[in-house]
């Protein structure tokens, strides 16, 4: 919801400056522009948010499908499966999907500086077990 309002405000701001020719002034302010831009795009959203919300709910559910075979030849996804689950965890958030070590603590429920810790042994980890592997 806080990044559904974050979106609605950079929407109106750059329409603002798109629209900075026709935008009309009240008083030499644009904001009562402002604020009906920014309601409305809250506004749209939330549709949006809604419709996807309810194309998720009708979609089946995938429980009997089982995960894909992958070969791993170069052994990495052996390696990853065998660091501990909350090593493992901060090493998908970080470095496979690109979260900042604060977005991962955040959703981890975890503190920063355990974000770190957790992704120096993981790495000190996967680099004992990779460099052999390659050396071979």
């Amino acid at each position: 919801m806080r990044e559904d309002a974050k979106d609605a405000v950079v929407i109106a701001f750059s329409e603002l400056w798109r629209k900075r020719r026709s935008v009309r002034l009240v008083d030499g302010s644009p904001l009562p522009w402002l604020l009906n831009t920014v309601s409305n795009a809250a506004r749209n959203l939330e549709r949006s948010a809604r419709r996807y919300r309810n194309l998720l709910a009708r979609t089946p559910r995938a429980e009997d499908v089982p995960a894909p075979v992958i070969a791993d030849e170069s052994g990495l996804l052996g390696a990853l499966q065998g660091l501990p689950t909350r090593e493992r965890e901060v090493v998908v958030l970080t470095i496979l999907e690109g979260y900042p070590e604060k977005d991962t603590a955040a959703a981890l429920g975890i503190p920063v500086g355990t974000v770190k810790s957790r992704l120096a042994r993981a790495k000190a980890r996967l680099r004992d077990d990779i460099i052999p592997m390659w050396e071979s």
